[in-house]
């Protein structure tokens, strides 16, 4: 495709990454998200509740969903991040996007092998890996800020605007 911004709209793959206009990647980054703040509203509450150990429990196996569900998005993004041009603005906001993500996933891996070695006694969320996923939290905030960028600045998998403008004709 001799257009690069054409070029960074269509799919890599549209099996593989969603077909044009519509790709999976924004899909799945719901999963890890979700995953992580219902993981730190379990810590949180952790720290409320009497008997924490279910909740505990819950926010580790939330973590280990979202790492699941992080490898899966990231998979598909990175296909789309190599439809974007070298040497552009937009292909180095997925660059930091991408290396952001990665820091955060391996964060949360490192928090899930933390936990795993905590005693599941009847204590919350010890401080160490509740501010983790804060501070990981935080940053996929960042990372978000980032892919919405890519999106809705740059137009990054996102349809034409002659393609969009069909949604706009009455009839």
């Amino acid at each position: 495709m001799d257009d690069p911004v054409l070029g960074a709209k269509q799919p890599v793959s549209a099996w593989l990454t969603g077909p044009y206009g519509h790709p999976f990647h924004p899909i799945l980054v719901t999963v890890p998200i979700g995953a992580w703040v219902a993981s730190l509203v379990f810590d949180i509450a952790s720290r409320i509740d009497a008997r924490p150990e279910f909740l505990v429990v819950g926010s580790r196996w939330l973590i280990g969903l979202g790492v699941i569900g992080a490898v899966v998005a990231a998979s598909v993004g990175f296909l789309d991040f190599l439809s974007i041009p070298s040497g552009t603005r937009a292909h180095r906001t997925g660059l930091l996007h991408l290396s952001l993500n990665l820091a955060i996933t391996a964060a949360y891996v490192g928090n899930f092998l933390w936990r795993q070695n905590l005693s599941t006694g009847n204590d919350p969320v010890p401080v160490g890996p509740l501010v983790l996923s804060v501070l990981s939290l935080v940053t996929l905030g960042v990372s978000g800020y980032l892919g919405g960028k890519l999106a809705y600045r740059y137009g990054v998998r996102v349809a034409d605007e002659g393609t969009q403008a069909e949604g706009y004709r009455s009839g």
